[in-house]
């Protein structure tokens, strides 16, 4: 799917000069001592996908060693679910948006669909500890309403422990935040890409488990929620004034939320802004009553 780009030199030079600088801002907070030993090795571009992706690779030239970041076309759902990702998520990311431009860095790890086809059958993988970060990565989606999470859309971190392995499913694209209609499409479950790990977890973990790990997950966005409780009001009112989605899609999803949560309050929210509001408080609210009382 990537495809590298090239440019006609005089227009080469000030192209890679300017990637570098943008490079340096947003891993280094524009500290542009660095930009003597860094360079542009490639850059390649993703017909697939709406957000018209190039990818940059930068290379240091003191060893050799490369890293990349993403350039891609901006619109509203993604940028929303990068901040969502950074507010309440495990993971911090960095990222510039300028107008229609979007500047993300690189999320390391191994595509979920490399992973299940090559690495999960191994007898290296511990798929138990596999099968917990499945069901809290389910959870994570789910609270925060981030769509169209198939396997192509995350990456597997792995992380040596002092006894085994940690597993950490990381979010790559983001800009089905709060667009879908179904409810379905928020859990990560019932994509059919995911059904190995799904499978995983059926075979692996009772229901008794399932249910510690998702409160378990419930209770961290909760203490992330109330650390970043000014920013993230300040996000959903931003949503609650933007349109990001289709009226058909808007009625869908409330109606749906609402069946699954017993809570005719759904119903009467008119954006997405609005549901993820009130889908924040109804999955979190317990857990937040929780964390203050510690």
């Amino acid at each position: 799917l990537w495809e590298t780009v090239f440019y006609e030199p005089e227009r080469t030079e000030a192209l890679y000069k300017s990637l570098t600088h943008i490079y340096v801002m947003l891993k280094n907070e524009g500290d542009f001592s660095s930009l003597e030993h860094l360079g542009v090795d490639r850059i390649d571009y993703c017909s697939f996908g709406n957000s018209n992706p190039f990818r940059i690779r930068i290379i240091n030239k003191f060893n050799d060693n490369y890293d990349y970041f993403y350039i891609k076309t901006a619109d509203a759902s993604r940028v929303y679910g990068l901040e969502l990702e950074h507010l309440l998520s495990p993971n911090r990311i960095s990222y510039y948006v300028d107008n229609s431009t979007l500047i993300e860095e690189h999320i390391a790890g191994i595509p979920g669909d490399m992973f299940i086809n090559t690495i999960m059958g191994t007898k290296q993988t511990n798929k138990v500890r596999l099968a917990k970060e499945f069901v809290k990565f389910n959870e994570r989606c789910f609270v925060r309403l981030l769509g169209d999470m198939r396997s192509y859309n995350y990456v597997m971190d792995i992380t040596p422990d002092f006894d085994d392995v940690q597993y950490r499913i990381r979010a790559i694209d983001f800009d089905q935040q709060c667009y879908e209609g179904r409810k379905n499409l928020y859990l990560p479950q019932y994509f059919k890409e995911n059904f190995p790990l799904v499978e995983l977890g059926m075979e692996l973990i009772n229901d008794k488990t399932v249910k510690q790990y998702q409160a378990e997950e419930r209770s961290l966005i909760a203490r992330r929620l109330i650390a970043t409780r000014y920013r993230t009001k300040d996000l959903i009112d931003c949503m609650e004034e933007d349109n990001i989605s289709t009226p058909e899609k808007v009625k869908q999803l409330r109606e749906d939320l609402a069946k699954h949560h017993s809570n005719e309050d759904f119903l009467e929210c008119e954006n997405m802004g609005e549901i993820l509001k009130l889908q924040l408080k109804s999955t979190l609210a317990k857990h937040i009553r929780k964390v203050r009382n510690i």
